[in-house]
């Protein structure tokens, strides 16, 4: 991770934290006026709403303007992970075990980058991702993951509909 962003996630972390809620995701986009954008998640595992996303903006917005880490101006945005999350974290792969997700490596596994399967759980700080029946399970190094996010299928959309609703 860019060490500009761990010195961000380090200071909003606690913060949000002590809401409730969970840091999924810090990213800087953009050039000349960069938007700083923080993914937060409820730490139960409830759905975030937009209050939600509005308070934590507020509070982050207050300690951001004391540490200052980013030079000039920029454009704070809190949002959701929304369905098709990614996954940043271990706790991630584990909670979402069972559906569908893509994975990208820094480096080739078996001669490839990019990965789509069943997360099929953690085991030694390697995610498990069953790719189909051929192929079988593959084992990737956690550290060596680049990007990840869940794909928005059928079974995902009726696992993130609020109890009751269907």
């Amino acid at each position: 991770m860019d060490p500009h962003i761990r010195r961000i996630e380090g200071i909003v972390t606690p913060s949000i934290e002590a809401m409730g809620f969970e840091v999924v995701r810090v990213m800087i986009t953009g050039g000349q006026r960069p938007t700083l954008q923080i993914m937060a998640d409820r730490s139960d595992g409830s759905m975030i709403s937009v209050d939600d996303c509005a308070e934590i903006s507020r509070t982050v917005s207050a300690v951001l303007d004391v540490e200052d880490p980013i030079s000039g101006e920029y454009t704070l945005e809190v949002s959701s992970p929304g369905i098709d999350r990614p996954l940043t974290r271990l706790k991630d792969f584990e909670r979402w075990a069972g559906f569908e997700a893509r994975v990208d490596m820094d480096v080739p596994i078996d001669g490839r980058k990019r990965f789509s399967g069943r997360i099929k759980g953690v085991a030694d700080d390697r995610v498990q991702v069953e790719l189909d029946e051929k192929a079988g399970t593959v084992d990737l190094p956690f550290e060596g993951i680049s990007r990840a996010k869940l794909v928005l299928t059928d079974a995902l959309l009726d696992a993130s509909r609020p109890q009751g609703q269907g």
